[in-house]
């Protein structure tokens, strides 16, 4: 090589070093590598989202369209709500835990490997109980969204309306036969609420009546996504803050007036008065109890219809907010028996129809 060739080969390499040190791709391919990068992570997070779903069943079904349709409200009328992205980020966040809870029980039933393990037995026990903590998440949020849509209490028309069945202000007129110890007795019926479908659904799950169990449970979310709604729609704030000032005294009783008293100091929710979320799902209950523990109707329909009398004696709801609870848990029960009976409805639906596609035997212990 000459020594001209030899001080052209030093120029075209310290260009050519030049030109890739300082090299940077241009914008569109920049823009498609990002684009490229989040099909990526959409892919897995759907990969991912996807065999969670399939993991689902009816009652998952109802509470997605509750939040889903609670969401939607949140975002068209956040300007009503004080704090609406943190709302909508923990709702987001329980129906991420519904979907997590439902896959990984789902993925031990599937796995033969864990047979009868305290593992397997603590997802399952989870998956088939936390609708009790859902309907209580729901009810406890109401108390930020009974102005979402109008920004005034409705009471005076559910007010006007009890005048109008019965004559009289029947919150009112039942003071005059208010005794410590009728005030315990009813106090003792509303509190029976809490216990209704615990009863029912423990007896169920004992006995591995699963579609009985999971129909039960549906009848209530139904009845309550109904009453959720229509509480949010049309805000009543209930006897007990409307018409404070015109107790003479507050109800006396005994233990259990003194524990209703503790349990409303810390779980009360102003406002969710219409329809009675209490009459709502003691009637869903009641006639889940009625098709599936026709022996366990019979004990409850006493217990049920004095705590029907009791949401009134309490000063907590309006007579018409009893019959509104009686028509949506009724709804609920119609309603939910036909969801009941589409295809994968069952969460060992969908586990059975995968160990199918694989060739496996289903089961469902």
């Amino acid at each position: 090589m000459s020594a001209q060739d030899r001080v052209n080969y030093k120029k075209v390499s310290a260009t050519t070093t030049w030109r890739r040190e300082g090299y940077t791709k241009p914008r569109g391919l920049q823009i498609c590598g990002h684009f490229g990068l989040a099909q990526k992570h959409s892919a897995r997070l759907s990969n991912e989202l996807a065999p969670a779903w399939e993991s689902c069943s009816a009652f998952e079904w109802v509470a997605f369209a509750y939040l889903g349709l609670s969401g939607a409200l949140m975002v068209t009328f956040a300007g009503n709500l004080e704090h609406p992205f943190r709302l909508i980020a923990l709702q987001a966040s329980v129906a991420l835990g519904i979907l997590f809870l439902c896959r990984i029980e789902n993925l031990y039933r599937q796995d033969d490997a864990w047979g009868g393990s305290l593992v397997k037995r603590f997802w399952h026990f989870w998956r088939h109980w936390y609708p009790h903590l859902f309907f209580l998440f729901c009810f406890e949020e109401l108390g930020h969204l009974m102005l979402l849509i109008s920004p005034q209490w409705q009471d005076a028309k559910l007010i006007a309306l009890d005048r109008w069945l019965t004559g009289v202000n029947p919150v009112l007129w039942l003071n005059q036969f208010a005794t410590p110890a009728r005030n315990d007795f009813m106090q003792f019926a509303y509190l029976t609420y809490f216990l209704y479908l615990l009863v029912l659904g423990g007896i169920l799950y004992y006995r591995r009546d699963w579609h009985a169990y999971w129909s039960v449970m549906t009848y209530s979310a139904v009845a309550y996504a109904l009453g959720y709604v229509i509480a949010i729609s049309f805000p009543i704030e209930s006897p007990w803050f409307s018409m404070a000032n015109l107790w003479q005294n507050n109800l006396q009783g005994g233990p259990f007036t003194a524990a209703i008293t503790f349990i409303e100091h810390f779980g009360r929710v102003r406002g969710a008065a219409f329809p009675s979320e209490h009459v709502a799902g003691s009637v869903a209950a009641l006639l889940g109890a009625w098709r599936h523990r026709r022996w366990l109707f019979w004990f409850m329909l006493p217990l049920v219809l004095f705590m029907c009398v009791s949401t009134v004696w309490g000063r907590y709801h309006y007579v018409a907010d009893v019959f509104g609870g009686v028509i949506t848990g009724t709804l609920g029960y119609w309603i939910a028996s036909r969801i009941m009976q589409l295809p994968r409805a069952m969460p060992q639906d969908s586990y059975s129809s995968g160990r199918r596609r694989f060739g496996c035997a289903p089961s469902y212990q």
